[in-house]
């Protein structure tokens, strides 16, 4: 399905009302679009549900992320380009194998989440838990909560101390700059309700602060009647790519070495009046037997590389 088709589809159940479920890949290579009232038994999903206590049973991770030295040379691809003026930020991000006793059907059940995704097919075989969403469309107007920095909770003057980094409101700042001219592509009076506000997510053995913020526009009456529009003119989302986004996007084609697939694009519900989407982030996908699990962050010409490489392994967790 290419994406006019998703287009049209899209069009077609928000026109009807017709609630529905969609997936959409990175890359538009992948795509499901589902009723609900006849959703396939091989995805499940929780969304926006009451979060449940966190469990007491012990985190068993095991993490082989790519080596520093290899994450290393991408950081330094990376910077060259920046230097060189082709892009100001990037998401560079990596898949890493991951060992566990827990089976992705017993990772969904369990996880502490406000969201979570579950796809079981031939094809796809994968688990999402993502904190980020994407936008959420309510009452003619819609939001998106671009998320861009985090820090170990646990750290004294966490908060304060990210709030203050120049190198994360410099990243932040890009990535909601980026998100106000995406909304303006579909809506009008693009407005920042709030700038830079801070969330405690439990990462299973650690809790983590990340910094969101909240951007607004207004949309016409019918929106629903272009539904796919919206949407697909968004897409691929800018938090997870970087700015300017299509030159960005080939520049992490080249360096990133694997396919991201259904990590890194949209999970999205229609109830028939209003919208609400998530990133697929904080994403675990199994291969011929194996489990990985994908993750990265931000980069500008302020980044560190030991700090980068240190943020993209503690992102790997079970919220428990």
């Amino acid at each position: 399905m290419n994406k006019q088709n998703i287009k049209e589809k899209l069009n077609k159940f928000g026109r009807e009302k017709e609630p529905f479920l969609f997936i959409i890949s990175y890359d538009f290579t992948k795509v499901y679009i589902e009723k609900l009232d006849t959703l396939s038994s091989f995805i499940k999903y929780d969304i926006n549900s009451k979060k449940t206590l966190p469990k007491s049973c012990k985190i068993d991770l095991k993490k082989f992320p790519l080596t520093f030295e290899d994450y290393k040379k991408k950081f330094d691809f990376i910077q060259n380009e920046i230097k060189s003026g082709n892009s100001y930020l990037l998401n560079l991000t990596a898949k890493t194998k991951i060992e566990t006793s827990f089976s992705l059907d017993e990772i969904y059940e369990n996880i502490n989440s406000d969201f979570k995704l579950r796809v079981d097919t031939k094809e796809d075989n994968f688990v999402c838990f993502s904190p980020e969403k994407f936008v959420q469309i309510k009452n003619n107007q819609i939001f998106t909560y671009p998320m861009k920095g985090t820090i170990k909770a646990d750290i004294q003057n966490a908060q304060k101390i990210i709030l203050e980094n120049q190198k994360e409101l410099a990243e932040h700042t890009m990535v909601v700059d980026l998100l106000r001219n995406d909304l303006g592509i579909v809506g009008k009076n693009i407005k920042v309700d709030d700038f830079r506000y801070v969330e405690k997510v439990n990462a299973g053995e650690q809790e983590l602060y990340q910094v969101s913020s909240k951007i607004s526009a207004d949309l016409e009456k019918n929106w629903c009647e272009n539904l796919g529009e919206i949407i697909v003119s968004l897409l691929p989302a800018g938090s997870i790519t970087g700015t300017p986004k299509k030159k960005t996007v080939e520049i992490l084609k080249n360096i990133e070495d694997y396919e991201r697939d259904f990590y890194t694009g949209i999970f999205g519900i229609f109830d028939g009046e209003n919208f609400d989407s998530y990133v697929l982030i904080r994403f675990i996908e199994e291969k011929d037997g194996e489990l990985f699990y994908k993750s990265g962050g931000g980069i500008t010409c302020d980044s560190k590389v030991e700090y980068e490489y240190q943020e993209l392994i503690d992102k790997i967790y079970l919220p428990f």
